[in-house]
Parts: C-alpha cells; structure tokens; sequence
C-alpha cells in the first residue's frame, strides 16, 4: 500500500526540481456558516489551480520520473483530467505523448490536450473502452504506460496534496474526497491514516467505491451522470480498493442533482469555476449526506477545473 514515506519521497522530489511544476496550491480556511454549513471551519484545498487544471500532475510527474520513458514516449487513458496531467509533464519533460479518451471526454478537455503537444485518440463510449484501446496499442510501441488511478506512483503523487494540507493548516479532523478509479483517495488516506476521518465521495451514477463494498471486492459498474468525464471509471482501482479498505469508513452517494447545485454555488458564491467532480465534497455538506459535528473541522478537496465556462451559465 501507498504510506506515508512513499509520499515524502515524492514530495521531496517534487520540491528539489520541479517546484515550478507542481504547484503548491492555497487553502482556504472559512468558517462553517460562509458555506451554510453548521461546523467549526471549513478548509478548501484548491487544487483545481493546479499545473493541467486538477491534481493529477502530481501523480503523472511522478511516475514518468520513476520510471524510465522511452523512445515511444508515454501513453494514458484518460477522461480527460488524467490525460491533460500527462500531457504536461510530457511536456516537461521533452517526451512525446499519446492519450487515449472516451467519446464522454469534453472537446473542452480534448482542445487542451491538443494544445499541449499530445496525440489524442478518441474512442469508445467510456473510459473501459478507451484503456482498452490504449493497452493494445501500449504493447505495440512500448511506450511507458501511466495509469490515471492505479499505480503506486499515482497514489504517492496524489499523497502530496495531502501532505500539503497538513504543512498548510494542521490535520483536519474529516476530509471529504471525491471518487471515480480512487487514486486521490489512495493518496490522501495513505497520508492521513487513521489521523483524519477521509471519506469518500460518489455519484450515485458511478458507484465503484460503494458496489465494491457491497460485493466485498471490487467489480465493474456501469457509469453515467454529470460527473462521468472524470469520475467515470468502471471498477475501483486494486491500489486504492486496499487503502480505502484500511482507512475509509464512510462511502457515501450523492445525486447529480445535489452535485450540480454545489458546483453553480461554488462559481456565483466563491466565483470558483471548477468541474463537477470538484464539487461532490461541498455537495455532501450542502445536501446533508455528511454531518460533521459543529466544531469539527472539514476539509474539501475542489480536485479539477477542465470545464467548459459555459457551462456555469
């Protein structure tokens, strides 16, 4: 499993020469009744300000550095968010870049991988179909494969973002972490451990955290709904399936409706625009899926921003 000195090491990577890359991203600290929420404080770890518009550089930058790249390049499939983060820190790195998506994945989203240098395949009518199609077509060029959840490296890279939050303000008591193949949910538990209460968050559409543990393993699903660009994967990954199993008690589902509604408060409040599946943790409070305690201290993790602006009209 991903732990705790997985994560420093790649954090020390990052801040001995890739600094200017993976950015260190603010926290928002407010109270409760800001948001209209009944708790101590409510922290707002704003990732989506993230090199590539999400948290995924973290985890992409650090297994290209892990690994030896080839002269085929790096390939990934990808919603979207995994596949701009690759993209990137391709760029970065001077390597070349294939990214397969799904036909769900935003023009927005493939307009920016287009921009970034990459070779971008769309195909298949999710994301199952895109990785498919994508390690096919690993095993024919030998290109380093990036995994957009389900790779030691992904997790500890995500792990960062966690490791961030604690230099920034402490160890909140609850974090709240939207969830599609679980790559940022095995970062952030394998961070806080036991420390935090972490839990996990998803659509009632794309449910591979929630059905994994009613089936006592995890197992396909069928996915849709708003949030299906980027929480769109089929079956929870076997990394994060371990860690979650270790420190996430709380599986929650929330309704697109409810999801939608947080990300339109989060743009006319807080002026922060940002992608559905950065809005599922607000949505938890808001809706009252989740219920901290009135001095509790809650942290949200606003995960992505590739959207569409007009999206918020």
């Amino acid at each position: 499993m991903t732990d705790r000195d997985d994560i420093e090491r790649c954090l020390r990577t990052f801040k001995a020469g890739y600094g200017h890359f993976i950015r260190q991203t603010p926290l928002w600290q407010l109270p409760g009744k800001a948001l209209g929420v009944e708790c101590g404080e409510v922290w707002l770890k704003l990732e989506h300000l993230q090199t590539g518009g999400s948290f995924k550089a973290r985890g992409m930058l650090n297994r290209l550095l892990s690994n030896p790249i080839p002269a085929s390049g790096v390939i990934v499939a990808s919603g979207g968010n995994a596949g701009i983060a690759t993209a990137a820190a391709a760029r970065e790195l001077g390597v070349r870049c294939e990214v397969f998506v799904p036909e769900v994945s935003p023009p927005a989203k493939r307009a920016k991988l287009a921009a970034l240098g990459a070779e971008v395949v769309v195909t298949g009518a999710a994301y199952a179909d895109a990785l498919k199609a994508c390690l096919a077509r690993q095993q024919e060029t030998g290109a380093l494969l990036t995994h957009a959840y389900d790779q030691p490296e992904v997790l500890a890279g995500a792990g960062t973002m966690a490791a961030e939050i604690e230099q920034q303000g402490g160890v909140p008591d609850s974090v709240l972490v939207s969830v599609g193949g679980g790559g940022l949910i095995g970062g952030v538990a394998g961070w806080f451990e036991q420390r935090s209460r972490v839990v996990a968050l998803e659509p009632e559409l794309a449910p591979t955290l929630y059905k994994a543990r009613e089936a006592g393993e995890p197992v396909d699903v069928a996915v849709s709904g708003i949030a299906a660009d980027s929480l769109g994967a089929r079956r929870i990954g076997s990394l994060s399936w371990s860690v979650t199993q270790a420190h996430v008690r709380d599986a929650l589902l929330l309704t697109d409706e409810s999801i939608r509604a947080a990300q339109l408060w989060l743009w006319k409040e807080l002026k922060l625009a940002v992608e559905p599946a950065a809005a599922l943790p607000l949505a938890a409070l808001q809706s009252g899926r989740y219920r901290p305690r009135a001095d509790e201290k809650v942290c949200l993790i606003i995960c992505g921003a590739n959207l569409d602006p007009a999206s918020l009209n």
